[in-house]
């Protein structure tokens, strides 16, 4: 923070402090002169001189505590070249004595380094010597190379008492800049916590662009996006079944396992509705639309088989029935971008293609993925899909043709490791990669007494 920035309470500590600097150097600058003059024989410049320093170190104080806190780097600027030109009146004055000499000249480099740096030094030591030279001009030097005690005790004080004192000021500096630097390191702490709690409830492409200060590129365009869709089916009528908490401890494992596949293929969740899920590919970290779309239906599939697994924990929980998926996808250009008002904005996307995806969802049977024919055309080559013909679609004036996606081609035929069927009294979900080398024997045994018992079965 620049002094123009001051809060009023650092602004009235700053003006303080060079109010008790300059006084303690006009009364160290005071005492020399008094020390110097004969008072048998009183020169009455050395006593003009004392009058205007002790008058100086007010007015100055005066002066700086009116000003706004923007004028105060200026104008304590110009009074540093004062004081520096009156040491210097007064190193004439005193006819160069050599101990005050060399104690003057080491506090004036001192104050401009430490202050102002090299700039200031150079221009302090210039207003120095304007002021010998000025002073020249009322009072002839007489060139003293040696040093009267009395003259050299006063100022000796005089400067020792200023350097204790900043000393003394810069120790109180650096410990309430030591607690103002834990009181920061503390709020950054805090400031990252309610960061990332903050990023939860927000977009990965709209948290980074407000983060990084790119928030206008956030603006709506078109972009060619895959869009999916996901909802519980029955989810309702479970929610009249369940009590509260129960539903909202499986509603979150539900969410959480769903958003883990997300994150792997690299989706963007859009928002969550209840138990459904809309989920956007293309919008941000885009590598065409080819593998947007592939990434999009190899997520399908992996939200299928797990949650053929969550529908085996729930079971041994106590949930008869089996919570079942439905999914749609589609792919086309569509409107992405913030809307709103100007006191609230939601980033989202929009367009018929998101509303055909949605619809392509709810004509979706239980734990299948239905596709459009434009996201077909894109993962024909990598997703074996079963044409479903034509359905009709609410909003569509025509009929949409759909396809179900059966599993990614690398996964079928001899290299099949996922079975999965069901009949009315037999269910089967089987995914060899998840099958233990320990469990290999069990499973085995399992099917084949199975398999034993539906042969000897007579079915009438």
């Amino acid at each position: 923070m620049t002094k123009a920035a001051l809060p009023d309470a650092e602004h009235s500590e700053s003006i303080l402090q060079q109010y008790y600097f300059r006084t303690l150097i006009c009364f160290a600058a005071g005492g020399t002169l008094a020390a110097m003059m004969d008072w048998n024989n009183v020169n009455w410049v050395y006593v003009g001189a004392i009058i205007y320093m002790l008058i100086y170190a007010y007015a100055s104080f005066t002066y700086t505590k009116q000003l706004p806190a923007e004028a105060l780097p200026k104008a304590s600027r110009i009074l540093s070249y004062a004081d520096a030109a009156l040491i210097g009146v007064v190193l004439n004055l005193i006819n160069f004595s050599l101990l005050p000499c060399i104690l003057f000249l080491a506090m004036i480099q001192f104050n401009a380094l430490l202050t102002g740096g090299l700039r200031r030094w150079l221009e302090d030591n210039a207003a120095l010597a304007t002021g010998i030279v000025a002073s020249m001009l009322i009072h002839r030097p007489q060139w003293i190379f040696h040093s009267n005690i009395e003259i050299s005790a006063v100022s000796l004080i005089g400067i020792i008492t200023y350097f204790l004192a900043y000393a003394l000021y810069m120790h109180q500096r650096f410990h309430k800049l030591k607690l103002s630097n834990a009181k920061l390191l503390n709020e950054q702490k805090w400031h990252k916590i309610r960061a990332y709690k903050l990023s939860r409830y927000l977009a990965p492409a709209v948290w980074q662009a407000v983060n990084q200060g790119r928030d206008e590129t956030l603006q709506a365009e078109r972009k060619k996006i895959t869009i999916f869709f996901s909802d519980i089916k029955n989810f309702s009528q479970l929610s009249e079944e369940m009590e509260a908490e129960a539903l909202t401890e499986l509603l979150n494992q539900y969410l959480t396992e769903m958003t883990k596949i997300v994150t792997h293929f690299g989706g963007t969740i859009d928002k969550f509705m209840g138990d459904a899920v809309m989920v956007l590919y293309g919008d941000s970290g885009s590598k065409g639309v080819k593998d947007d779309c592939l990434r999009c239906v190899s997520m399908a599939i992996a939200m299928k088989k797990r949650m053929k697994s969550l529908q085996q924990e729930w079971h041994n929980q106590g949930i008869k029935k089996p919570l079942q998926i439905r999914m749609g996808i589609n792919t086309g250009y569509c409107t992405v971008g913030t809307f709103g008002t100007s006191s609230h904005l939601d980033y989202t996307v929009l367009g018929t293609h998101v509303n055909l995806a949605s619809r392509l969802e709810s004509a979706a049977e239980p734990d299948e993925v239905l596709i459009s024919h434009e996201t077909w055309s894109l993962v024909k080559d990598s997703v074996l899909c079963r044409d479903k013909g034509e359905i009709t679609v609410k909003g569509f004036s025509a009929p949409v043709k759909v396809y179900q996606v059966a599993g990614l081609r690398k996964d079928l035929g001899r290299n099949q490791t996922y079975f999965e069927d069901r009949a009315e009294g037999f269910s089967m979900y089987l995914d060899l990669d998840k099958v233990r080398n320990y469990d290999k024997e069990q499973v085995l045994t399992a099917l084949k007494k199975a398999a034993e018992k539906l042969k000897d079965k007579v079915i009438v």
